[in-house]
């Protein structure tokens, strides 16, 4: 080689190194190297495949391509397969190989797809860093069947440098995606903040995460109240792949949820995206905790309530009833020596004071019911005693449920044995609880006089009215089943899922 042609050579690799550094986009930065690279070196046409995987590559850039090749917006080169594809995934090209006849020119020829310019072979470079491959370099010319050791050891050297070009991109590029993310996630977790339930979190996700992501899809789980727990939902660690993302939601280092995500269609999940998405996850946790915390406040201030209107009650209307059966009581033993009649009436007078403290004892009881906090059974079975009922517990294991679904299954088994004590003419009760992956349940059952449900009375009425309310209300179903002398049946069924309209879950 002579000097001026070394001169040239390394004229050549300084242009475009400096191509190079001009630009961060992938795209105009192997167009422009491309066409900087084929004008310096004097060669007609060229193409760059790269090749993120072993199956798949996408035409990055390409100039001075001859009609045979060009046609159909370049449907040869991005479709089908060709010798040096072939032997780069098979390990056979790590060097510059010196002519490569072209199977696309063939196939182009063959079916006459247009005039090749006189191209029939090509030169192939493969793109790397050193430590990984990401592509390669194909450059030809009309007529030319064959290139130099000095030509090959040039364009090997250029390989080098658009391959740590490449490197170098894809690495500025992950930083931009990350920076992008993280601050598309404090724009995210903002609203996640202000939700006030899992039901809202779950709409935000789905909602917000769309906007400001453009995530095509969100499903979200969390354990007894959104969903039926998928198989994939078990690692405590983010799982990443193409086209989904898998977001556990922890407390305590333990898996409580977790939420799944679908990238938009025409792109995927990277490699660099996993440190966002732990942070994600590390929000949802948060997110999870502040929420469980808000619903036992509201607990605590609902329960303090309770306990205060039973106190209001009891040292008001309770002792004001106290004092009316007291004073009917004297009333009556002073009257009825003089007029039988109203002895009587001063009879059911005491009578009925006697009935409306004993309710309102009931009532006081229910408002702030002494044992609940002990635990489901518990209230029960001390209720049962307060009615003067023997309740009888059929399970297999003591389920494990959320204090709301436990609250509600209370006020139900309230309300049935209310009715037993009133109505039933029994004084044995039978309670049966399970749980399934789906919800909870229960089952209330007597073996007393039973009713005509059609026929019956007002006050009943409300009764069933009032637990069918309260279980709709965590989208569960309740149905009572009762005959005339065969006893009374009321089955509850809450799942762990709760759906609201339509208009919510799109």
């Amino acid at each position: 080689m002579s000097r001026y042609e070394r001169v040239e050579e390394l004229n050549i690799m300084k242009v475009i190194a400096e191509t190079l550094n001009r630009c961060n986009d992938m795209t105009t930065m192997l167009q422009t190297v491309l066409e900087k690279l084929l004008e310096l070196t004097k060669l007609d046409a060229g193409w760059v495949f790269l090749l993120d995987h072993p199956e798949e590559y996408v035409l990055a850039a390409h100039h001075g391509l001859p009609p045979a090749l060009s046609w159909g917006d370049y449907k040869p080169m991005c479709s089908g397969d060709c010798y040096c594809l072939s032997r780069y995934r098979n390990g056979k090209l790590n060097q510059p190989v010196n002519i490569i006849e072209c199977k696309r020119l063939n196939e182009a020829i063959q079916h006459a797809w247009g005039d090749t310019n006189g191209i029939t072979h090509h030169a192939t470079i493969p793109l790397g860093d050193g430590a990984e491959s990401f592509g390669l370099l194909n450059v030809a010319s009309p007529r030319k069947e064959k290139f130099s050791q000095e030509e090959l050891t040039l364009l090997q050297s250029l390989g080098f440098q658009i391959g740590t070009a490449i490197r170098r991109t894809r690495l500025y590029q992950d930083e931009r995606r990350r920076a992008e993310s993280f601050e598309k996630l404090n724009q995210l977790a903002g609203f996640l903040w202000s939700a006030d339930d899992f039901y809202e979190l779950r709409e935000i996700l789905q909602r917000e995460g769309q906007k400001t992501f453009g995530w095509s899809s969100v499903g979200c789980y969390i354990e007894s109240h959104i969903g039926t727990k998928p198989a994939f939902v078990m690692s405590d660690e983010v799982r990443l792949h193409e086209d989904l993302a898998v977001i556990p939601i922890t407390r305590e280092k333990a898996v409580r949820g977790a939420v799944w995500i679908e990238p938009q269609e025409s792109t995927s999940f990277q490699p660099s995206d996993d440190e966002f998405l732990i942070a994600l996850g590390r929000h949802l946790s948060l997110v999870y905790e502040n929420i469980n915390l808000k619903e036992k406040r509201q607990e605590l201030l609902l329960h303090e309530e309770r306990k205060r209107l039973a106190r209001d009650l009891h040292d008001s209307v309770n002792q004001k009833l106290f004092s009316l059966s007291l004073t009917a009581k004297g009333a009556k033993e002073m009257v009825s020596k003089y007029d039988s009649s109203l002895g009587e009436l001063m009879d059911d007078m005491w009578s009925m004071s006697q009935q409306s403290l004993k309710e309102m004892r009931s009532l006081i009881w229910q408002l702030r019911p002494v044992g609940l906090e002990e635990g489901l059974l518990s209230a029960m079975k001390k209720y049962g005693e307060h009615l003067g009922l023997c309740v009888q517990f059929d399970m297999e294991r003591l389920p494990d449920w959320s204090r709301q679904a436990e609250e509600t299954l209370w006020r139900i088994s309230q309300e049935a044995m209310n009715n037993v004590a009133k109505h039933a003419n029994t004084k044995e009760v039978t309670v049966h609880l399970f749980d399934t992956e789906g919800g909870a349940g229960m089952t209330v059952r007597d073996r007393g006089s039973g009713f005509q449900i059609e026929a019956d009375d007002d006050r009943r009425t409300l009764g069933l009215i009032s637990m069918k309310e309260r279980a709709e209300l965590l989208g569960g179903k309740l149905s009572v089943r009762s005959e005339p002398g065969a006893g009374t049946t009321i089955d509850v069924f809450l799942p762990y899922r709760r759906e609201r309209s339509s208009e919510h879950e799109n």
